[in-house]
């Protein structure tokens, strides 16, 4: 759904997609220049390359992704001051990447002039096409919201640059997939068919070990299984997830079922064994790679906020293919748990990876330094890697677009937010208009009202999710006629003439609830968590009592339920202190020498806010008594 026919107009994401575009755009802006990944392309110009280039052979990308982030937040602006100084800023910075391309499409600050490695010499390291496909992303939103524009014209040179080179007699790949997903949005968006072609030439070539062989193993950059051949999602997180996304685009685009299959079996496979609660993907710092089934260790979690970016991207587009709403769960525990603790509440300081059991306390990083990438503490103002920042701007930029979707016979709502909706349910109906109300994900009643409806007594169905998260537990569906129904996880579906002033009720439970892991899971056995909706809670030591450790917590899940307390939630608890022995381990028949001591009542936070309140230890899974 475009951002003219979806706008989020408060609560939850609202007060997010404010914050980023008041605060988080110029923020990246601010650091790019500083850094001088943007002076980059202006050294390009004048011949100051390679000696005056600053940042990482793939700096170039977080350029164009903050140029998709200022399109995509021009767009969805109904200020029409502030749309124009974003498209200003979008302009401005569009130009200064667009002269630096070179008269075939060729655009690169780290390779191919006088001095540098000759073009397309590392395609291993080098990035060059992943660089390429953020351009052309960026050049898709501005095709999709102004019908055209610099951006646009420079991403299109340079696909048409990617396909003279690497057509069918190039059987080279890039290390870092991301051109696929681009080259196939800009089939769509164009109606070129020759960007569709090289998307699918390049999905295919992945996995018969065209790129050399690295310490990581070929699996890092998924070279070393054919995509419709593999059962699982592994190696490097992100580049995985991106390279999914791109196959399913294709597959859908080319009507190939067994490709699809294939994403689809790979993604319940990793969905099921290598995903974090928090919706987080990659359990390995070395090489930010998902780990093996069921190795999921809280304290190394690397769960890297990109990841969490191209989960979502990957999840959308199965939703869209399937319209399974197993996908929708997915990106829903994703936004509430990654994507909306990586940024501050003021929106200025980030996290690169999301830990899910923080053991140091940590200390506040310079605010004036490019910090390298750590394990999370702290969330710090920019990074000399620094793909997250950009890549959850352009993501909060375009959340609307996620909320809903439209079929022949209707209207799918899957994901809840405050929001406004314009859509043609039934071709030639007429448009209608929803709006929604609730206080999600703090409240699990969504009102759905008709504003607007089609044409008199036209029957049409709105659907709606019913979240995974639900469980056993009794949901409830109001009818506009006033009948109330039971509902189950999955979706629900409203087939009706509706008429202007219709509501639809959705009642979900929300109390909080204890979540015990798979046995399998060895990091966490004989732990449990909490969760509320689809948030996932956590301890915080600023919460206990003489600023304690998280390491002394045991909590009781059989004293009683956890109750929800605000918008924090109180379990039942007990702290054990440490002693001096000598020797870590005992015989179990013996007298423990750590006792337990009542703390009573323990507040647990939702994991998004953790560490807006300075250092702390942090825990996601807890011990039981």
């Amino acid at each position: 759904m475009g951002l003219s026919e979806a706008a989020i107009t408060g609560g939850f994401w609202g007060t997010r997609q404010q914050v980023n575009a008041a605060a988080t755009l110029a923020h990246c802006h601010h650091w790019l220049e500083r850094a001088g990944w943007t002076g980059n392309f202006r050294h390009a110009v004048t011949g100051a390359l390679p000696e005056a280039r600053q940042g990482r052979e793939f700096s170039d990308s977080e350029v164009y992704k903050l140029l998709e982030a200022l399109v995509w937040e021009a767009a969805r602006q109904t200020d029409a001051d502030r749309k124009a100084e974003l498209e200003a800023v979008c302009d401005q910075l569009s130009a200064t990447v667009a002269a630096a391309q070179e008269a075939d499409g060729y655009l690169n600050t780290q390779f191919g002039r006088h001095g540098q490695q000759p073009r397309y010499s590392d395609m291993e390291w080098g990035h060059e096409l992943y660089c390429f496909g953020h351009l052309i992303q960026a050049g898709v939103a501005q095709l999709r919201t102004r019908g055209d524009g610099l951006v646009a014209r420079t991403a299109i040179r340079a696909a048409d640059h990617v396909c003279a080179t690497f057509g069918a007699d190039n059987p080279a790949i890039c290390g870092h997939p991301e051109i696929e997903v681009a080259l196939a949005e800009l089939a769509r968006a164009t109606g070129e068919p020759r960007y569709l072609e090289q998307a699918r030439l390049f999905v295919e070539r992945r996995g018969h070990r065209t790129l050399a062989d690295i310490e990581f193993g070929r699996q890092y950059y998924q070279d070393d299984v054919p995509v419709r051949d593999a059962e699982v999602l592994r190696g490097h997180a992100v580049r995985a997830l991106y390279l999914a996304a791109g196959a399913t685009d294709v597959a859908v685009e080319t009507g190939d079922t067994e490709l699809l299959a294939a994403i689809e079996r790979q993604w319940e496979a990793t969905v099921a064994r290598r995903t974090y609660i928090t919706g987080g993907m990659g359990a390995h710092h070395r090489d930010e790679s998902f780990g093996e089934d069921f190795v999921l260790p809280a304290d190394r979690a690397y769960a890297e906020t990109c990841a969490g970016v191209a989960s979502i991207m990957l999840s959308w587009r199965l939703l869209l293919a399937t319209g399974k709403s197993q996908y929708a769960d997915l990106m829903e525990r994703t936004l509430y748990n990654v994507i909306a603790a990586s940024t501050a509440e003021d929106g200025r300081s980030f996290f690169y990876t999301n830990t899910l059991h923080q053991r140091t306390a940590g200390t506040v990083p310079a605010s004036d330094e490019l910090i390298p990438r750590a394990e999370s503490s702290l969330r710090a103002p920019w990074f000399a890697v620094s793909c997250c920042p950009t890549n959850v701007a352009r993501t909060l930029a375009v959340l609307p677009a996620y909320l809903a979707s439209t079929s022949a016979d209707g209207i799918q709502i899957h994901q809840y937010a405050p929001a406004r909706i314009e859509a043609e349910p039934v071709p030639g109906a007429g448009r209608v208009t929803l709006s929604l109300h609730t206080d999600y994900p703090y409240d699990g009643r969504i009102r759905v009202v008709v504003d607007t409806a089609a044409a008199p007594g036209q029957v049409w169905t709105l659907s709606m999710r019913v979240p995974d998260w639900v469980g056993s537990r009794t949901a409830w569906l109001v009818e506009p006629d006033g009948t109330r129904r039971t509902v189950r996880p999955g979706t629900v579906h409203v087939e009706h003439a509706f008429t202007s002033g219709d509501e639809i009720v959705l009642e979900l439970p929300d109390s909080p609830r204890f979540v015990a892991p798979d046995p399998r899971l060895d990091a966490v056995r004989g732990c449990v968590a909490v969760e509320r909706g689809p948030l996932v809670y956590c301890a915080e030591s600023v919460d206990l009592p003489d600023d304690g450790d998280v390491a002394e917590i045991l909590v009781d899940p059989q004293a009683s339920p956890p109750r929800s307390d605000g918008h924090t939630v109180r379990v039942a608890a007990a702290l054990v202190g440490h002693t001096d022995a000598d020797w870590p381990f005992e015989p179990e028949d013996s007298a423990h020498s750590r006792q337990p001591t009542t703390l009573g009542g323990l507040t647990l936070v939702p994991y998004y806010t953790w560490a807006n309140r300075g250092p702390a230890t942090m825990r996601v899974w807890l011990p039981t008594i």
